[in-house]
Order: structure tokens, then sequence, then C-alpha cells
């Protein structure tokens, strides 16, 4: 069995409390949904707790804000007020990283997701998210770009100013201390 991708008793007791105590605290993320059954399904889930768990340690604070009934599956969201604050500074991918000349980040958007065992936010959830308040008003986050976008060079990112979601486009090689991402996960 993988140890690394699964919690002590202690940390997974921890994490569910804080993430009872967020759903609780934002029923309007998930109308009609029960703490209940979704920490049934995330007790079952060690892999998937683990990732909600490096959501939360890196600052996202994920919750609950949709119930795929055909999948069986709960969606989390990162959901804290600004990016992530532990995953900024990042370039959008590894060949964004490895294109850099100098002044290279430490990582990159996509390679920290899929270590985490989540995926960057699309545009379309990005817009969802931003339903449920007013998200990266200070800050900014790479989104999951679509190829015809990224192959000629370029990556989207997106932030929420003066009422309303901008998504914009950068070189993907480029990484600002106040742009991150958000990601999701399926549990």
């Amino acid at each position: 069995m993988n140890n690394k991708k699964k919690l002590s008793p202690g940390q997974s007791e921890a994490l569910l409390g804080a993430l009872k105590a967020r759903f609780e605290k934002n029923m309007n993320r998930h109308k009609d949904m029960e703490w209940a059954k979704v920490q049934a399904k995330l007790e079952v889930n060690a892999e998937k707790l683990w990732s909600l768990n490096e959501m939360e340690i890196t600052g996202g604070e994920p919750d609950v804000v949709a119930h795929d009934k055909r999948a069986g599956e709960y969606i989390f969201y990162d959901c804290s007020a600004q990016s992530p604050k532990n995953r900024r500074s990042l370039c959008y991918d590894r060949q964004a990283l490895e294109a850099r000349k100098e002044f290279k980040p430490a990582n990159n958007a996509i390679d920290m997701a899929a270590a985490m065992g989540i995926e960057l936010l699309t545009e379309e959830q990005y817009r969802e998210l931003q339903q449920f308040g007013n998200f990266d008003t200070k800050t900014s986050s790479w989104l999951k770009t679509p190829a015809d976008i990224r192959k000629p060079g370029g990556a989207i990112f997106a932030d929420y100013r003066y009422g309303t979601v901008f998504v914009y486009h950068n070189g993907a090689e480029s990484y600002y201390a106040a742009r991150g991402f958000r990601g999701s996960l399926r549990v």
C-alpha cells in the first residue's frame, strides 16, 4: 500500500472536521446536499481525502460545489478568497518551465496539480465558482488551457474585478507572485 497518499487517522479526523465546518458555513455552495453523505464518500476514498488535504494545506480551502448524481461523485473546488497562497509564483506547465532561460520558478501549475491529484479549473468551472462569491479580487489563477492556445506558447488565467470575471492570456512561461491556480477534485 502506498502510505504516501494516505492520511493518518488524526490527520483524517482534523481534515474532515475542517471540511464539515466549511460545508456548514457555506450552504449556498451546496444546497440540498447532506454532509453525512459527503463524509461517507470521503471515508472510503483515502487517496481523494489525501488530495483534499493537499488542497487544504496549500491554502485552497476546498469545499463541495456540486453533486454529479449520474456518476455518484461530489465535486470540490478550491474556495479560498484569493488564489491559494502556497500555489503562487508558478509558470503554467513543465514545457514552459524548461523554456525559461533564467529566473525559473520553483514549479509549474500543471505538475503541482497532478502531484496533488487534482485538476486545474477550466474557464467554465471558474465562472461557476464565481457564482458562490467574489474570488480572486486581488490575485489571479491559471486555468486549464485549450491545446490550440497552449501549442503556440500561450496559457489562460482569470480573475474577478469590477464585478466581472476576466479571462486573459499570457505566455505560459510567465509567473507572478499574485498568480496561482485553483483545482477541482471529484470524489
